[in-house]
């Protein structure tokens, strides 16, 4: 087959260069267009010289016609800006992989109470397929505009989901205690994020209410077949790459082996590696791959159950998801691009 011309709009912060460094090898995609507008015109290897040799392209401005021409375009922005273009996009007959928040959540009045400000392509809410290929593939294959899912929701969704199907858990008292490297925050120079500030320190943030929250109590509410109650603490870890989640969640239902639930949950998922019994997932262990490593735990037999969830937030956090549900939507295996081994030490 010829190859897929993908463009990605929004080039210069961290979700965009992943994508970037991922599809450069990809064998069934040619990348013509990388947007900025504060860097139109420079070559993309001057500002990230990791891609010497591999990528010519320079950046370009998103008003430009090289976006045009794609069939495909990945935005890796901040939020508020893919939906002020995709609806064009889509009534051109393109198809969208927008990494942002703007699609995530499907009622509108909530996605403004929680961002500050009216969806301008609330029509298109319903429409969007939620880009977990764990839960969504199917939907995901047909999709013209898919919602990557977020790097907390992620880490938490796969680790919850296995329960909430099975009917095991409370779904009203659910809690997720996760922490991510400072790549979650973004590029852009801010004073919290600085080396001084964070090295040798662990802080939680966010704690009375996350934007990530609504996107995760949505998804688990169809995991689970009704409302969900979720308690969810994230962190900052001074180290660059990785999310852990520790899950906690109250047995209600008959289970004898966690283990063997999780374990054939996943059996068929490429990308999720449910550890032995016994063994914990390391953020090391998937730095730089797109899987999420999980480990259940029945402490003491009793009624609470541990899960402990790790991934990329860069990878199968934001761009590496991205790219698989694109394969998926070119009907293409969806590991294509995706096979690199983690990165250790």
């Amino acid at each position: 087959m010829s190859k897929i011309k993908v463009g990605i709009v929004g080039g210069t912060g961290y979700t965009g260069v992943e994508l970037l460094r991922l599809l450069v090898p990809h064998p069934n995609v040619d990348v013509i267009a990388l947007t900025s507008r504060t860097e139109a015109g420079r070559p993309v290897a001057e500002l990230y010289p990791n891609l010497r040799g591999h990528c010519n392209l320079a950046f370009s401005d998103p008003s430009g016609p090289e976006i045009a021409d794609c069939d495909i375009v990945f935005f890796a922005t901040p939020h508020n800006v893919a939906m002020q273009t995709v609806p064009d996009m889509i009534a051109s007959g393109q198809r969208v992989v927008d990494l942002s928040a703007d699609f995530r959540l499907r009622d509108a009045a909530q996605w403004s109470s929680w961002y500050g400000e009216p969806h301008a392509a609330s029509d298109l809410l319903a429409e969007a397929v939620y880009g977990l290929p764990e839960r969504n593939r199917e939907s995901i294959a047909k999709a013209r505009l898919v919602a990557c899912a977020g790097c907390y929701p992620t880490a938490v969704q796969l680790g919850f989901l296995p329960l909430l199907e099975a009917g095991l858990i409370d779904s009203n008292s659910l809690i997720a205690n996760a922490a991510s490297g400072a790549s979650g925050a973004g590029r852009q120079a801010k004073v919290d994020n600085l080396l001084t500030e964070i090295t040798d320190s662990v802080k939680a943030y966010g704690v009375a209410g996350h934007r990530h929250l609504p996107e995760i109590e949505q998804e688990l509410a169809v995991a689970a077949g009704g409302p969900v109650k979720l308690t969810f603490v994230p962190h900052l870890l001074p180290t660059i790459r990785g999310i852990h989640a520790t899950l906690y969640a109250t047995i209600t239902g008959d289970c004898d082996d966690l283990q063997a639930l999780f374990e054939h949950r996943y059996a068929n998922e490429a990308f999720v590696d449910v550890l032995p019994k016994g063994l914990y997932p390391q953020t090391r262990s998937v730095r730089g791959s797109n899987t999420c490593r999980i480990a259940v735990e029945r402490p003491q037999n009793r009624d609470t159950v541990v899960v402990m969830s790790v991934i990329d937030n860069l990878v199968k956090g934001a761009s590496g998801q991205a790219i698989q549900c694109m394969n998926i939507m070119l009907g293409l295996p969806e590991f294509t691009g995706l096979n690199g081994i983690a990165l250790m030490p």
